[in-house]
């Protein structure tokens, strides 16, 4: 049967993870603190829209090794956690093991490439609005939830296929694509401005797209990210922009980002890789990016969260 691990389960990893263990696949969460405790004691529970799973009796550690080689790992950390979490999971690594990145930010596999080797790599993005809400709870906000996998060659492999296959089996929204780096970047765009504009506005979405002033800044975030993508050489039609705009306005209301929720609860912040991201290589590029370097200001003081 297939074998999968997913490291950090959290809004994102524990969501998709947690469809795949009720639908009946071998997943074991790798998790820590009363959220491991809560999962080992009472199963991991999802609360959406999409319909309430309860995944009871689940497997979940704080120790990778003592999971061995799987077929898959499904990759869901913070940002800041990439190259610690990458060593960790080296056990986990046999000779056919995929590793699917669903962090933020276009530089995250890169960096776990580096430690893990990159034929280990299939490029990946998800598409969902979801936070651990209580430990051993996952609440999931609209019905948006959606995985995009693939090849970096653009080819649809036996592996890619399995994946591909277990998710939709397990009541995923999921799509193979075969220009997954163009994927990344698109959903980049998209974040970046969600993530700042909801951040510094300290409101959800509604609000932040209906006043004037603050849908335009929406608008010129995700321009700023379009010109340096293009200055990279990824191929996103300018239009992307307008279309972006108009999916913002098909969402729910009360949707928020993952930064602006960690700022709410003093958590520490994604932005050096979204905002700062596109500030950083906007001025490698010679590209100017002030609403996101206006951003990164706003926020710079709340960046490493709350002393607790």
């Amino acid at each position: 049967m297939m074998k999968l691990a997913v490291m950090g389960s959290g809004g994102v990893g524990g969501y998709f993870g947690g469809r795949l263990a009720a639908q009946g696949y071998d997943v074991t969460f790798i998790a820590r603190g009363a959220h491991l405790e809560a999962i080992r004691t009472n199963g991991l529970k999802l609360e959406s829209a999409n319909g309430d799973v309860r995944v009871h009796p689940a497997t979940a550690t704080d120790t990778p090794s003592d999971i061995g080689a799987v077929d898959y790992v499904l990759f869901a950390t913070k940002l800041w956690d990439t190259e610690t979490a990458g060593e960790a999971i080296r056990p986990l690594m046999g000779s056919e093991t995929a590793v699917i990145s669903l962090q933020n930010g276009v530089d995250a596999e890169e960096r776990l490439a580096a430690i893990l080797g990159r034929e280990h790599f299939m490029g990946g993005l998800a598409q969902i609005s979801a936070i651990i809400a209580a430990p051993g709870v996952i609440r999931h906000t609209g019905t948006m939830a959606k995985i995009v996998f693939g090849e970096h060659d653009g080819r649809s492999t036996p592996r890619a296929e399995k994946l591909l296959t277990a998710l939709r089996d397990s009541g995923v929204d999921a799509e193979l694509s075969d220009n997954i780096e163009r994927s990344i970047w698109q959903k980049f765009v998209f974040l970046v401005a969600l993530s700042g504009v909801t951040s510094v506005t300290r409101h959800a979405l509604g609000p932040v797209r209906q006043d004037p002033g603050t849908r335009a800044l929406l608008e010129t975030v995700m321009m700023e990210a379009v010109v340096v993508a293009r200055a990279k050489g990824i191929d996103i039609d300018p239009g992307f922009v307008g279309d972006r705009l108009a999916f913002f306005d098909t969402l729910p209301a009360e949707m928020t980002s993952s930064m602006h929720q960690d700022l709410e609860r003093g958590n520490r912040l994604e932005l050096d890789w979204l905002a700062g991201a596109v500030v950083r290589m906007g001025h490698e590029l010679g590209v100017e990016t002030p609403a996101n370097v206006f951003i990164c200001t706003a926020l710079k003081l709340s960046v490493g969260g709350k002393q607790r």
